[in-house]
């Protein structure tokens, strides 16, 4: 029987599909007064959708047919090309993915109801992820897993959404900016404590630890740029 860590990408799929039909046939807008594609909720909705989809790329069946293979290019990256051999460990794969889709995702898209600068963080993760892709397929000019799902919806996705968050005051460029650093930051910690959990400078417990909260980063950055927006005063 296959571990969770090889069962959760498909049971995402599913979960895909479900939230697919929803977008496309239900009311899942956080402003009715908004186009569905103009509206932070929807898009945060749609952005979980395809993540889905990406994690299955990534952890199901990538594009060539290689099974859970993402595991295999982490432990390439950072020098162990024997994916059998590796030392990072399948539950770290499961800690990092799990809570920034299956709870974050969602999480964004019901406060962005309220909050549409929530909304729009959750978009940190997948643009600065599509570059974590694509930057390394054009430098070795070659395939890795993620990297269609990257190019045919993540990319195209975050662009269109940063174009309307910048059309909308309450939103605008401060907005976009912290959401790609915010972006950069979760990629960061994830990085480094992975890094030191290879040297031994944490342990397995910490290194999932850290992987949960680490999807509120954006979410609390988005926050404070937001509050702290200058505020007009009427002439």
């Amino acid at each position: 029987m296959p571990s969770f860590s090889h069962l959760w990408p498909w049971l995402g799929l599913g979960l895909a599909a479900a939230l697919l039909a929803g977008l496309l046939f239900g009311e899942m807008r956080g402003d009715r007064t908004r186009p569905r594609s103009q509206d932070m909720v929807w898009l945060a909705w749609a952005a979980t959708a395809a993540y889905l989809l990406h994690q299955f790329e990534e952890h199901g069946i990538d594009a060539e047919g290689a099974s859970y293979a993402f595991h295999g290019t982490l432990c390439g990256t950072f020098g162990f090309p024997d994916a059998a051999a590796c030392p990072i460990p399948e539950a770290f794969i499961t800690a990092v993915n799990i809570p920034v889709v299956w709870l974050a995702g969602p999480i964004s898209a019901l406060l962005g109801r309220r909050w549409p600068e929530i909304a729009l963080s959750y978009f940190s993760v997948p643009a600065v992820n599509a570059a974590a892709h694509i930057g390394p397929a054009l430098a070795s000019g070659s395939y890795n897993p993620g990297l269609v799902t990257a190019v045919l919806l993540f990319l195209p996705l975050s662009l269109w959404t940063f174009w309307v968050a910048l059309r909308r005051p309450e939103l605008g460029a401060r907005a976009v900016v912290a959401t790609v650093l915010g972006g950069i930051l979760i990629h960061a910690v994830l990085m480094l404590s992975l890094k030191a959990y290879l040297v031994g400078w944490i342990g397995q417990a910490a290194l999932i630890a850290i992987q949960i909260v680490n999807p509120a980063i954006p979410m609390l950055l988005l926050a404070v740029v937001v509050s702290r927006r200058p505020v007009r005063l009427a002439a």
